[in-house]
């Protein structure tokens, strides 16, 4: 994460937490994580993994994207180069995960992209009711699994799904998978 993002996340956090009204403790606590990195995120200190930030938006009720936009962005469109954002997630072969943007209308959407190595996987914990997820496999193959129930994906497919429960997206075949996945948030998760 670059410092102009941490920066903002840093903003974001403290004001979200202040709004409800928590303490550094209570936050914490509800978000899983240690007191001191809180006070390091806070401080715009550090380099926060993706269940920090998960777990810190679910505990403040707001997605991941919406710690990490800037409340006053300008008119100018959102132009985003992958290479220069940092991975949000890393797999123990080198897959990643990066949050490009969110486009906030009409509805808030996510754009991730992501790169999957063979056994690489990630697991991710039920999303709130109304959140949906839509995956575009670009380049080799993957297992989604929803709940107990695995859907192999390959190359030219894609899926869309309700993601209110646990479920996990996994490297298969030979090759490193690439995908996009899109988070189509409701507004209320979202944040303001």
């Amino acid at each position: 994460m670059n410092d102009a993002t941490l920066d903002i996340v840093a903003r974001n956090v403290r004001s979200a937490r202040v709004a409800a009204g928590w303490s550094l403790d209570v936050l914490a606590r509800r978000a899983n994580v240690s007191k001191g990195a809180l006070v390091a995120l806070e401080g715009a200190r550090g380099n926060p993994n993706l269940a920090t930030l998960v777990g810190l938006a679910d505990a403040l009720g707001r997605s991941v994207s919406s710690l990490m936009e800037d409340a006053h962005p300008g008119p100018a469109p959102v132009v985003v180069d992958a290479g220069d954002i940092a991975p949000l997630w890393t797999g123990p072969s080198g897959g990643t995960a990066r949050l490009l943007l969110t486009n906030p209308r009409p509805a808030p959407v996510e754009v991730w992209r992501w790169r999957l190595y063979p056994g690489e996987r990630h697991d991710s914990h039920a999303h709130p009711p109304g959140v949906t997820e839509t995956l575009t496999v670009v380049r080799g193959q993957m297992l989604l699994t929803l709940a107990d129930t695995a859907c192999p994906l390959h190359a030219g497919q894609t899926t869309a799904f309700a993601s209110d429960v646990p479920h996990s997206y996994q490297g298969a075949g030979r090759g490193p998978c690439e995908l996009i996945m899109t988070v189509h948030l409701t507004p209320e998760h979202h944040g303001a």
